[in-house]
């Protein structure tokens, strides 16, 4: 556990403590901080990491054996009320801990203890306070070869996406039935050539289906894609090293040599607003003024809006990107929730506006990594970016 940066953290806060508690996999943030994410652990456990001293560990006495080795002093338990008595005695003294609770549910990736939980720890005389800032400076940013194999990653990820595109062009010219299935196979195979893995098959979309943002076809649920389809594909992958970190991008293209203006003319308007939000951040960074969440989402929502198409983007302007396609971090979000958070060195995150209508939808994807202060430490990791929509023929 990086316990010098968390006392560090917590000391700013103002924070007496952070109290980890897991049970069953419920709460990946504690998790990951205590190192513990691989462990197979099935009864409660709970680490408080005071602002000054050592960690100090309350753990079930059939699980010893994933706590070999850790940092602090270990105190077990088997009963419930022996619980009680234990948990008391850890929180002696402490006023004030960060859990991974989110004030009225307003950042649900924080909200990973449970209700009865809070209550039993408040019952003890503790505040709580949520751990959105902590979690994300503990957990959210990467290390320097993290960030070196996310743009590996993302160099790999928009390959297989060119692949992916000539390939129907191909076989489109060669007349041959492909379907959104084929191509989505086609990728995957691509990421197995590149050594690269994903949680989810890619989202290879046609004309209706591309204005259902989480749309994948499957060997069952697939259309044929013709000439004159518009095609929109959202592919996310890492190297399998440990701790590698996802790259997501989403491009989209017409099956003709010529793009009707209707797709160009909302394509442009979604890279428009894609293009303000980088100049945003970079703008704000530059100047070291804070840069919020939910500032960013309302940048790009804006913008959409004032072309007159603001109903139709439906989800938030971006997400966290790390070790899981959607981290933990700050998300570019004031829509879905309202996230306050700031974006800080060392985070990366999607950029992805879009628009959904009945025929069609267009959602132009790429990556940001933070990579420290002044304009040119906003780094687009997917670039070269799309700047109009491909024609593939």
């Amino acid at each position: 556990m990086k316990i010098t940066e968390i006392q560090a953290e917590l000391s700013a806060l103002g924070l007496d403590a952070w109290l980890l508690y897991d049970f069953r996999g419920i709460n990946p943030i504690s998790q990951n901080v205590a190192g513990l994410a691989e462990a197979h652990i099935t009864r409660r456990w709970f680490c408080l990491i005071p602002a000054q001293g050592e960690p100090r560990w309350l753990v079930h006495k059939i699980e010893t054996s994933n706590f070999v080795g850790v940092q602090g002093t270990v105190t077990l338990y088997a009963g419930w009320e022996e619980l009680n008595e234990a948990i008391r005695a850890l929180l002696a003294g402490v006023k004030t801990v960060a859990m991974e609770y989110s004030p009225n549910a307003e950042i649900p990736y924080i909200s990973r203890v449970d209700a009865g939980t809070l209550e039993w720890i408040r019952s003890m005389g503790v505040e709580v306070h949520t751990s959105a800032e902590l979690a994300q400076r503990m957990e959210a940013r990467l290390s320097e070869s993290q960030a070196t194999g996310h743009q590996a990653s993302a160099r790999l990820v928009l390959q297989a996406k060119d692949y992916a595109f000539a390939w129907i062009g191909s076989q489109l010219r060669d007349g041959k039935t492909i379907t959104e299935y084929d191509v989505q196979q086609v990728i995957l195979g691509q990421f197995d050539e590149m050594d690269l893995v994903t949680d989810h098959p890619p989202i290879v979309a046609a004309n209706a289906k591309s204005s259902d943002p989480h749309y994948a076809p499957t060997s069952t649920d697939t259309q044929e894609i013709k000439m004159g389809d518009f095609i929109l594909i959202d592919l996310w992958a890492k190297q399998k090293d440990p701790g590698a970190v996802f790259a997501d991008t989403t491009w989209v293209a017409y099956a003709d040599k010529t793009v009707p203006a209707r797709y160009v003319e909302i394509f442009d308007i979604v890279k428009e607003a894609r293009d303000r939000a980088v100049r945003f951040i970079r703008e704000k960074w530059d100047t070291d003024a804070p840069i919020y969440g939910y500032e960013v989402d309302d940048c790009v929502r804006g913008c959409i809006t004032e072309k007159g198409y603001g109903e139709f983007f439906i989800h938030r302007t971006g997400h966290n990107i790390g070790t899981v396609i959607h981290g933990n971090g700050v998300n570019l979000d004031n829509l879905e929730t309202r996230d306050a958070r700031a974006l800080i060195s060392g985070i990366c995150f999607s950029i992805e506006p879009g628009i959904y209508l009945t025929d069609f939808g267009v959602r132009t994807e790429i990556d940001v990594f933070l990579a420290g202060p002044g304009r040119d430490g906003v780094k687009v990791t997917t670039a070269p970016v799309q700047n109009r929509v491909l024609p593939l023929l």
